[in-house]
């Protein structure tokens, strides 16, 4: 059973910064693309960051230069490190697995996390 558990939400004041991790369990993780997804309210779910087994990365375009996707193999935990977060940002933000390809196409990930909410106030 893959599980996926999300860490590291909260609320921070705008410019600020936090780091989600996401842990990874029931699977061998080095063997799936990864990314990280968000939804606020009365939104969509949208694809925030991606990471391939190759190490190669795709970010939307509202967080690049501002978020970092990695992973700890050794810890089997994915991260987003957040800075210079503006008060749009504002979310629920979901870990993703098993995707054919580095994307942030949401219905092409298999397995999702339950979320950490983050809210950014100005």
């Amino acid at each position: 059973q893959v599980q996926l558990v999300e860490s590291g939400g909260g609320s921070v004041q705008s410019g600020g910064s936090l780091r989600l991790s996401c842990a990874v369990s029931g699977y061998t993780y080095r063997r799936y693309c990864m990314g990280w997804f968000r939804q606020a309210p009365g939104k969509e779910r949208e694809g925030v960051a991606g990471l391939d087994r190759d190490g190669s990365t795709t970010y939307a375009d509202f967080v690049k230069g501002r978020f970092t996707i990695s992973q700890d193999n050794a810890k089997n935990t994915l991260s987003l490190q957040m800075n210079s977060l503006k008060p749009e940002d504002t979310a629920m933000y979901y870990c993703a697995a098993d995707c054919p390809f580095v994307t942030l196409v949401t219905a092409l990930y298999k397995y999702w996390g339950q979320g950490t909410q983050v809210t950014v106030s100005s």
